[in-house]
């Protein structure tokens, strides 16, 4: 099993790590022609707005979307669930680009600056274990969902922090900064099933 991880910019590294820790092959991507054999994807945390353009640059907009297609899954951490959400919202309420694959609307810096930055623990339905050390960073938020999204999680006040729709996984926070790999390993057993139901 191997899990592609886009490499353009942000915490992919951190990624790489937290897989290697359970015994998984990582590999970086930048080419569309790399993610011809991997098993799953991961478009981690970073800057959005200049992802997506990075992805524009190098042809990888038409060929993650071909992927996840293919039913191939897909992880969004931070900046990667505003790349994969449907629609994603600045600040000033205008509307960026994004790969529009998950039936999401997004709120970017929906908490504020790096100032703003905070942990918290998190209950992440189906992730077994008691909380995970959720690490927000200048992070998003869900404003909706559509009817084939299952919320995850939820802090306090409601805000969705997590949620899943089918293949395709998102997550607000980092848990590519922890060292808890439950979230990583949760990803892996849905690449699991994804590859028994290709075979």
């Amino acid at each position: 099993m191997k899990v592609g991880l886009l490499a353009l910019q942000g915490a992919f590294l951190e990624h790489r790590l937290m897989f290697e820790s359970i015994g998984l092959t990582a590999v970086e991507v930048r080419l569309p022609t790399q993610l011809a054999d991997i098993d799953g994807l991961v478009i981690p945390g970073g800057e959005s707005t200049t992802m997506m353009k990075l992805m524009d640059s190098y042809d990888l907009v038409t060929a993650i979307r071909d992927l996840s297609g293919r039913g191939i899954p897909i992880w969004g951490t931070c900046a990667g669930m505003i790349c994969l959400a449907s629609q994603a919202h600045n600040p000033d309420s205008s509307v960026m680009q994004t790969l529009a694959l998950m039936d999401i609307v997004v709120r970017r810096n929906a908490f504020g600056r790096q100032v703003d930055s905070f942990e918290t623990p998190l209950h992440i339905n189906g992730l077994p274990g008691g909380p995970f050390p959720g690490v927000f960073i200048r992070a998003p938020f869900i404003e909706k969902t559509g009817s084939g999204v299952d919320v995850l999680c939820r802090l306090d006040n409601g805000t969705i922090v997590a949620a899943r729709q089918d293949n395709l996984l998102v997550t607000s926070f980092h848990p590519e900064l922890t060292a808890d790999v439950r979230l990583h390993s949760y990803f892996v057993s849905i690449i699991k099933i994804a590859t028994r139901r290709s075979a």
